[in-house]
């Protein structure tokens, strides 16, 4: 990597060090195409990060659409069949950004198939591995949206309700969760629930320790089980004190239905990383099958990529109008072939740092 890292941009170092450890784990990768058609995205928009697209007329008369996301793709190009497939992207999606739509460098890995707790654990752990990649201080947190729906199912809340809920949740909005149970009649006690459950954070074996004194019902205690598990996984790879539990993060409903996480680095106001099982999403393309997988968000790093420094090329070959051509490219065969680099120009303008120069 260090033959290369002034050559790369920051993003793309990145994501040959994420394609290097996924394909370590046997993650194959996944090639796609740049245009899907539109009604894949138009009857999915809850499972974007946004819901524009960019459209356009193909050449069948189809609305044809700018992939906002992939992991669509690859769930409506996948058999319904016991196989597991593992594999990794590193694709170019568009969303907007402001006012204006943006090509977005993504990564990230799908398990598809049957998932079992290894499955699971893996995946996170992969997730984790990716952060520490990326960044010297990074964490990622955890949550079960198993475990949350379960806490939801003791009430009559409608949808919009369930809704209005998981947002003040998520905010953690202690004050707006306690009015949000008045105004909707709940118990005291199933207040306590949901306040304790949205102030749940920290280390995976101290947090799970918390989250048992909430188990109500049996889809609470499959989800606790479950983590439970997912835990000794971490712990054979070193990384059960590495990963956070935090149930205030939450997820569309009709879509995940097990373990979700986000993943963030200091200096990134924002996550970086976001990920879960979405057995729900193949459930709606007829597929029986389970998933889980998470996407990196390269251009967020942007702001990591420190400043360049040094030398651009080891040698500025400055040459006049008068200059013999062939002279200029004996030259420059010359200083390519013993191993250097060089910026073959007019005139020396200040914006090039080079080692040596030289004139013709």
């Amino acid at each position: 990597m260090d033959n290369i890292s002034g050559i790369l941009r920051y993003d793309e170092q990145a994501m040959m060090r994420l394609r290097s450890i996924y394909r370590q784990f046997g993650y194959e990768q996944y090639r796609m195409s740049r245009f899907e058609e539109y009604g894949l995205y138009s009857e999915n928009k809850a499972f974007l990060a946004s819901g524009d697209i960019i459209t356009f007329t193909g050449a069948g008369g189809k609305l044809m659409a700018l992939r906002p996301d992939v992991t669509l793709s690859i769930v409506k190009n996948t058999k319904d069949n016991t196989e597991t497939r593992k594999l990794y992207y590193n694709e170019n999606v568009y969303r907007p950004d402001g006012r204006e739509f943006k090509e977005q460098m993504q990564v990230g890995l799908e398990c598809i198939g049957n998932i079992d707790i290894y499955s699971m654990g893996e995946v996170i752990m992969l997730a984790r591995r990716s952060l520490l990649t990326l960044g010297k201080r990074t964490c990622l947190d955890v949550s079960h949206m198993g475990f949350i729906n379960g806490l939801l199912s003791s009430t009559e809340l409608s949808p919009a309700q369930t809704s209005e809920l998981l947002q003040r949740i998520s905010e953690k909005n202690i004050p707006e969760l306690t009015a949000i149970c008045t105004k909707y009649s709940l118990s005291d006690t199933y207040r306590d629930r949901i306040i304790a459950l949205s102030s749940i954070y920290g280390p995976y074996t101290g947090a799970l320790s918390e989250l048992q004194r909430l188990n109500i019902n049996e889809e609470t205690d499959a989800a606790l089980r479950e983590l439970e598990d997912i835990k000794s996984v971490l712990q054979g790879f070193g990384l059960a004190e590495d990963v956070n539990l935090d149930f205030s993060i939450v997820n569309d409903l009709s879509y995940y239905s097990g373990v979700i996480f986000q993943g963030y680095i200091e200096g990134v106001p924002t996550k970086v990383l976001s990920g879960g099982r979405y057995d729900k999403l193949l459930r709606k393309f007829g597929k029986r099958c389970g998933a889980v997988g998470f996407a990196v968000y390269l251009d967020l790093l942007e702001r990591l990529a420190p400043p360049r420094q040094g030398t651009h090329v080891d040698v500025l070959l400055l040459y006049t109008d008068e200059a013999d051509p062939q002279d200029v490219v004996n030259a420059v065969r010359e200083i390519t072939e013993s191993g250097q680099s060089v910026r073959v120009t007019h005139k020396d303008d200040g914006t090039v740092k080079y080692k040596k120069l030289c004139k013709m």
